[in-house]
């Protein structure tokens, strides 16, 4: 799908920009429209065949032996999502992908999770005006276990063989090699 010449710039730029502009909105539309078509194919042994398509044109990168059980909800449908070899998702997984996620290798991500890149200003009047969105990229490292409805927030980056535990909220960065919980998460156990 084309872009708009600015699209690389509002969504990873770091900047605020207005999340409402009308090009920005047909392309999130058309990204969606892919997702939908994948969340609609049944898990027969033809559809897990379509799946597996589908799945590859989602994301801007596809490693080998992703899966995604369906519902998958993301914000333009994957397509600013990098995933490594060996994902697998478990169902619900929300990607609020208006910035950049990148995910590593062997990553397992359970039910209910969510990882979001945007950011809006704290400041009441500032949320009026239509610049009133920023991203900030996620990165998930290698061998990662994120739990069953888990937060990443925006700018996060998870080190290798991290797990977050179940219904953690993770706002900080995640030493490698560590187990996180709570809201906000905490490392409670190094692991390496």
């Amino acid at each position: 799908m084309k872009r708009d010449p600015q699209y690389d710039q509002m969504l990873f730029g770091g900047e605020y920009y207005d999340c409402g502009d009308s090009v920005l909105l047909q392309y999130q539309q058309r990204c969606i429209e892919q997702m939908n078509a994948y969340n609609r194919t049944k898990a027969t042994p033809s559809g897990l065949k379509k799946r597996a398509k589908i799945l590859s044109a989602l994301f801007a990168e596809v490693g080998k032996n992703p899966y995604v059980e369906p519902p998958i909800h993301a914000n333009f449908g994957g397509k600013n999502v990098y995933i490594g070899d060996n994902f697998y998702a478990n169902f619900n997984l929300t990607l609020v992908d208006d910035g950049k996620i990148v995910i590593g290798n062997n990553v397992l991500i359970g039910p209910n999770v969510t990882i979001a890149t945007p950011l809006h200003p704290l400041d009441a009047d500032q949320r009026k005006s239509k610049a009133n969105q920023r991203n900030l990229g996620v990165t998930i490292g290698n061998d990662v276990w994120i739990a069953s409805a888990a937060t990443i927030l925006p700018g996060v980056t998870i080190g290798d063989r991290a797990v977050v535990a179940a219904g953690a909220v993770v706002t900080k960065d995640v030493p490698a090699g560590t187990l996180v919980a709570g809201v906000p998460a905490k490392v409670i156990k190094v692991l390496d």
